[in-house]
């Protein structure tokens, strides 16, 4: 095991929100989910559930859901609550802070609404990825689920970099939960709590030259006993 290649993909792992066309073919595709389930989880319960689309399937889903955005979204909306009901220091400023360096990488200005609406619609078009992914857990699971879906998220993500590929993981598709569920046949049984896109990475795209901060060791650790 070379630990220097664990190190440096935990520093290159990133959001692209631009993807080449370029077809992902889906041995590649179960080959990374294969290797992202050596994730550890409760008692090795393994909860996650995945359901993967591509080409035409993809293509329908991309179209149901930028028309359903697009026209306001009709009262659709997640199944559990994902951010805060009200931002705190220091949380917000970090929030602000990524979301400055973004739109400004992406030429979109303070206050422009339109502009920003715009780019957050890319999500339904999975930012150009060739590959939808979207993960589940069963309804009635502990907080331990969530937790191990979380491992099992970041390493798919690991894995897709093994492969050459990049990630973006998207929370915005489970707000429309009922679509997804409907055309990928994802049972009532299961919570569909975040998406991802997955594919080559676009180099010309300007949003993926953005490079996020992380606090030092310091602001976020205390150490005890030496």
């Amino acid at each position: 095991m070379n630990r220097a290649d664990i190190i440096a993909a935990l520093y290159a792992r990133r959001s692209a929100r631009g993807f080449l066309d370029t077809p992902v073919p889906r041995q590649t595709v179960a080959a990374i989910l294969a290797h992202a389930a050596r994730s550890p989880s409760a008692s090795n319960t393994q909860p996650w559930r995945v359901y993967a689309c591509a080409g035409a399937v993809r293509d329908r889903l991309s179209d149901a859901l930028l028309a359903l955005h697009d026209s306001g979204g009709h009262g659709h909306c997640e199944e559990y609550v994902y951010y805060p009901p009200a931002w705190r220091e220091p949380y917000l400023a970090r929030r602000r802070t990524l979301g400055k360096a973004l739109y400004g990488l992406l030429g979109i200005p303070r206050g422009d609404a339109a502009g920003m609406a715009l780019q957050y619609a890319r999500n339904y078009a999975f930012f150009g990825a060739p590959v939808g992914l979207f993960f589940t857990i069963e309804r009635g699971q502990g907080q331990a689920a969530w937790l191990d879906l979380g491992m099992f998220l970041h390493a798919v993500m690991m894995a897709a970099l093994g492969h050459g590929l990049e990630t973006c993981a998207q929370q915005a598709f489970a707000r429309y939960h009922q679509v997804i569920r409907a055309q990928l046949a994802i049972p009532d049984s299961e919570i569909l709590v975040c998406g991802m896109s997955l594919g080559h990475a676009d180099p010309a795209e300007p949003a993926n030259r953005l490079r996020t901060a992380r606090e030092p060791v310091e602001a976020f650790a205390r150490f005890a006993g030496w």
